[in-house]
């Protein structure tokens, strides 16, 4: 016995490996915005550090929210779970009056805070997972039937009826699918899942047929070149920026699609032209990084002391791994284009403050659970 207390006893309270594995993704993130950004910085702002240094300063709270998290007893999040839950529904809201939402290509996303604007979308992601964690862990007993998942439904049908009229369908489609997956990890039944994908499917459809710009990007999606000057010119472009890349990449600083050639370079489609400056090669372990971020996560969530636990980190997980999936899939063309972030790396404060902040509530599970391990010897 004394033997196997030694040994669970160095068992660390802090996974150094994420935390390592993040910062690593964070700074080569800022190295990255700059490199895919510095020319249109200057072009626009006259500075060519301009989204560079808002980078800087968001990865710099990020880590402030990320040691300060991991220091936080996670089960706070079940006390103030209707706090976290009302406020990200009223931030939603807020985007729609006039003044405070801020509107850029055609979508209300932002709220305008003076110094800074966010992008409440970000938060509500998190926001419903902790909902989700604390009902599921609660009512464990009750998800065998379909009452029992309704509440979840409804909570994420509600967050998605608000993001999807800013209209953001990229997140849109994240929170359905960490739904979906929260619910399986909950222990939802098969059958119940055909009662929602049926209708999620075709509200789908739906959205696509009503909105003529999403009708043009699933064509331009399917054949891009038909419409290279015009709806298919993003896809395209990217696909150049990739497809330049080669084995090993053109080297850092020397891509060409970022002079003005790829729109949102800096931001959702950073990994174009990450491709096109480190190849096939770089690709492959940038994607082995994130792979190991995320199985992290999955480990922190089987070894979670309790449910509640265990389905938080499961939620903060698959945020991250939809996230990353969805973002890579739509630049190489496997998807339809929609806006995306890649988590840690994309230029955007919100997104980076909120996702490094959310690595601090894993490290507090982990934390707990090896506490727990600890105390009970």
């Amino acid at each position: 016995m004394k033997i196997i207390a030694t040994k669970i006893a160095k068992k660390p309270k802090f996974d150094y490996f994420l935390f390592f594995a993040v910062l690593l993704l964070v700074v080569f993130g800022v190295v990255m915005v700059y490199s895919a950004s510095y020319y249109a910085a200057e072009i626009t702002y006259g500075n060519s550090f301009f989204f560079a240094k808002k980078q800087i300063i968001g990865a710099v709270f990020g880590l402030v929210g990320m040691i300060v998290f991991s220091f936080v007893d996670y089960n706070i999040f079940k006390k103030i779970r209707w706090l976290i839950f009302v406020v990200s529904i009223v931030l939603l809201v807020l985007v729609f009056v006039p003044v405070i939402g801020v509107t850029n290509y055609g979508a209300t996303r932002w709220l305008n805070l003076g110094v800074t604007t966010i992008q409440p979308s970000e938060i509500a992601k998190f926001a419903f997972v902790m909902f989700s964690a604390w009902y599921l862990s609660k009512n464990y007993e009750k998800v065998k039937s379909f009452a029992g998942i309704l509440p979840v439904i409804l909570a994420g049908g509600l967050m998605c009826t608000l993001i999807i009229l800013e209209p953001n369908m990229s997140i849109t489609i994240c929170v359905a699918l960490s739904m979906i997956v929260m619910l399986v990890v909950g222990g939802a039944r098969l059958k119940h899942f055909v009662l929602i994908l049926v209708p999620m499917l075709a509200l789908a459809v739906l959205l696509v047929i009503i909105a003529p710009y999403r009708m043009r990007r699933l064509l331009a999606f399917l054949n891009p070149w038909q419409s290279a000057q015009a709806e298919g010119f993003q896809l395209v472009q990217s696909l150049y920026a990739v497809g330049s890349g080669g084995w090993f990449g053109v080297g850092l600083f020397n891509s060409r699609q970022k002079y003005l050639f790829l729109p949102f370079a800096e931001s959702d489609f950073i990994f174009s032209i990450f491709a096109e400056e480190f190849g096939f090669v770089g690709c492959l372990l940038l994607i082995g990084v994130y792979l190991f971020v995320i199985l992290r996560g999955i480990k922190i969530a089987k070894e979670a002391k309790d449910r509640f636990g265990c389905y938080l980190a499961t939620g903060i997980t698959t945020v991250i791994a939809v996230q990353v999936i969805m973002n890579i899939a739509v630049v190489t063309g496997s998807i339809p284009p929609t806006g995306l972030p890649l988590p840690f790396i994309s230029a955007g404060s919100t997104s980076l403050v909120v996702f490094m902040s959310a690595i601090g509530i894993l490290q507090s599970i982990k934390r707990e659970s090896t506490k727990c391990n600890l105390n009970t010897i």
